[in-house]
């Protein structure tokens, strides 16, 4: 089945302002089919995309993290980084301690529990990242990596 345009998909009947909106949409929109599809499989586990996100950070780091920077390794912002905590810990999925050098730094770190979660969800989700992607010729899928890098490199340049 040939993959059909943006245009055809939103139903649109004049062509988009510039190639730059229509390349926005289309991110934005396959942004939210992946998040939608994600965010499904990570309820079937009880999380959230954004406490996988967590999770999958302090796995990653392997030691404690404050949480701020937890925050700031976030893929997606969020904006009550203590709430989205302190529901973690309440699953038992994350623990906290403050610093005793800064009371003003709490430090996340991922408990046994969290990590079998995020054992039994990784299979599940390397499946869908291939049934998502897979067709994609890995030539094409590096060529994706660069582009998008580059997008986020223009973007932060409009940030400035």
């Amino acid at each position: 089945m040939p993959a059909s345009s943006l245009k055809s998909d939103l139903r649109k009947r004049d062509g988009f302002d510039s190639p730059e909106q229509e390349a926005m949409l289309s991110v934005l929109r396959l942004s939210d089919r992946f998040s939608n599809r994600l965010g499904r499989l990570f309820r079937e586990y009880g999380l959230t995309s954004s406490q996988y996100n967590v999770l999958r950070i302090l796995r990653g780091e392997g030691k404690p993290l404050p949480s701020l920077e937890v925050a700031d390794r976030m893929i997606q912002v969020v904006p009550a980084i203590t709430g989205l905590i302190d529901r973690l810990e309440k699953q038992g999925l994350v623990s906290r301690e403050r610093s005793a050098e800064d009371r003003r730094v709490v430090y996340v770190e991922i408990t046994k529990r969290g990590l079998a979660v995020l054992a039994k969800i990784d299979d599940p989700l390397y499946e869908l990242h291939r049934k998502l992607l897979g067709k994609m010729p890995r030539k094409e899928l590096a060529e994706l990596i660069r582009l998008l890098c580059r997008a986020r490199e223009s973007f932060e340049a409009a940030e400035v």
